[in-house]
């Protein structure tokens, strides 16, 4: 009897040890599809492409997270996420939403590379899952005049401490501090491409019924000598229901520097899905309005598919997405893009595959 009770007490001891210990979580997504991509730049030959086919790991990630319990309603935090580009055998990469905090009743602080809140509003006011793909709205969204791959404002920023607020009746706020880093103040390295980029990031969400509204606005400078700053100003909303759900955005992207880089851009977007049983069909359309300072540099995003659950965790899709530009604009697909260097193309492709959530 004397040693049950203290084989007992062993497990109990052990038990409570366990429980003190981090929760450790390992998740991710694997996306794969097969792409058939089309740019036709018919002012400009030298960058017109053609047709192409591809396999693309749209966004593809590998994360570790957990939580301890620390008493008295305090939690240490943390999260190592990493890109895996499955497609062409490439390295992991460690530029996702990766930190380490603390979290409380107050709210949370984490310190790390992390999502701010004016991408994480545009990325929740996408149709597609994960915000990924070719038909995504960072095509579009961020941008002046055009760009491949996602604007600074849709990527992740480094070096950055956040305070994250608790939700009180539907309400949330988020803030976020680039810090500066450089050491070399009045080199030559500290241009707008090269030096320091410092900022914040700030924005507030009500979520409700199957509503959500939210607002957000970004600022950055990059440079010490070349006093390059650059803003974005987000407004958006949704709603979901059982049978699917609408999406509406505006913003406007400004940046001040030299006279060739002072200029302003509004872009606006409308998405939803709509499903049928296990399937949905989804679509969505952003457009970017010619700019202050440049004539003829707008553009449309148009995007149309549909995707079948084929269990809580894996689906399949096929998206047909349209990007035309007007004469002097060059915008891109905001994830995998297509990759031409000239103004005035249109690029459109058909994407068709699987994904799959652990």
């Amino acid at each position: 009897m004397q040693k049950k009770i203290i084989a007992l007490a062993v497990a109990a001891l052990a038990s409570t040890a366990a429980f003190a210990q981090t929760n450790v979580t390992i998740y991710g997504v694997a996306d794969g599809t097969f792409d058939s991509i089309n740019v036709d730049d018919s002012m400009d030959p030298l960058n017109n492409k053609g047709n192409y086919t591809r396999v693309s790991a749209n966004s593809s990630y590998l994360g570790f997270k957990g939580t301890e319990d620390l008493g008295n309603g305090l939690k240490a935090v943390f999260q190592y996420e990493n890109t895996i580009g499955f497609d062409s055998g490439a390295a992991v990469n460690t530029n996702r939403d990766s930190y380490v905090g603390l979290s409380s009743t107050m709210g949370t602080v984490v310190l790390g590379n992390l999502t701010g809140p004016t991408r994480a509003l545009a990325a929740g006011l996408d149709v597609n899952a994960g915000a990924t793909g070719i038909g995504a709205n960072t095509g579009i969204v961020g941008k002046i005049g055009g760009g491949a791959g996602a604007s600074r404002f849709d990527t992740r920023w480094a070096n950055t401490v956040a305070y994250v607020s608790p939700n009180i009746a539907g309400f949330s706020a988020v803030g976020a501090y680039v810090a500066d880093e450089d050491k070399t103040a009045n080199s030559a390295n500290n241009t707008v491409a090269a030096a320091r980029t410092t900022g914040y990031d700030v924005g507030v969400k009500w979520e409700g019924a199957g509503f959500m509204a939210g607002i957000a606005y970004n600022w950055y400078q990059a440079g010490n000598l070349a006093q390059f700053t650059s803003d974005n100003i987000r407004i958006g909303g949704s709603y979901k229901g059982a049978w699917g759900g609408v999406n509406l955005m505006w913003e406007e992207t400004q940046t001040q520097g030299s006279v060739a880089t002072t200029n302003k851009q509004q872009k606006w977007g409308v998405g939803g899905s709509f499903n049928i049983g296990k399937a949905a069909i989804i679509g969505q359309y952003y457009q970017a309005l010619e700019s202050d300072n440049v004539r003829d540099n707008g553009a449309f995003l148009a995007e149309v598919g549909a995707v079948y659950n084929l269990s809580k965790r894996s689906s399949v899709r096929a998206v047909y997405a349209y990007l035309d530009n007007e004469s002097a604009a060059n915008f891109d697909y905001g994830v995998n893009a297509a990759g031409y260097a000239g103004t005035g193309a249109t690029v459109q492709g058909l994407q068709v595959g699987v994904r799959h959530n652990f």
